[in-house]
């Protein structure tokens, strides 16, 4: 069994002149992190490992939710390759998964979390928003060969408000 999350980082900000890559979490965007990240622990495999775009906004989303779930933040691995937005990408890094991994919790951007929990889970969802938790379970040995999978949760913050 191969369980993943995937959680988009949380609502950003536009206001200063940085280049898309350094854009902060707005207010709304802390506060809906923290909200989500404080409803999530009991849909927690046991152990897992965090996976986060480098981006500004995906890093500090993934900081609150590893505070706010008890996470050694010096223990989340941060990826050049999860700044994606490509599906096809997304894909290919979470098939390259090492397969001693049980689970893993990654951080990172739409369209490629949309996209990717469409193709690979078993319930629609129009758009993941920010802050937003999606829960997926593979009936596999192998990252690799994943396919259809299960949507076991979603969590979004209008569903906590």
């Amino acid at each position: 069994m191969k369980n993943l999350i995937l959680i988009r980082h949380a609502k950003s900000s536009w206001e200063a002149p940085l280049k898309d890559f350094d854009r902060p979490l707005m207010k709304r965007g802390i506060l809906d992190a923290h909200e989500v990240s404080l409803h999530i622990s009991k849909f927690l495999p046991k152990t897992y490992i965090i996976w986060s775009s480098t981006a500004a906004r995906a890093s500090e989303t993934a900081l609150i939710f590893a505070q706010n779930i008890s996470y050694p933040i010096e223990s989340i691995v941060y990826r050049d390759d999860l700044y994606t937005f490509d599906e096809r990408q997304l894909e290919k890094v979470i098939k390259s998964c090492d397969n001693s991994l049980e689970s893993v919790i990654l951080f990172g951007h739409n369209e490629a979390i949309t996209n990717f929990v469409n193709k690979f889970g078993d319930v629609f969802i129009d758009s993941v928003p920010t802050s937003g938790f999606v829960s997926l379970q593979f009936d596999s040995d192998s990252w690799e060969s994943i396919n259809k999978g299960k949507t076991n949760k979603t969590i979004f913050p209008k569903d906590l408000k």
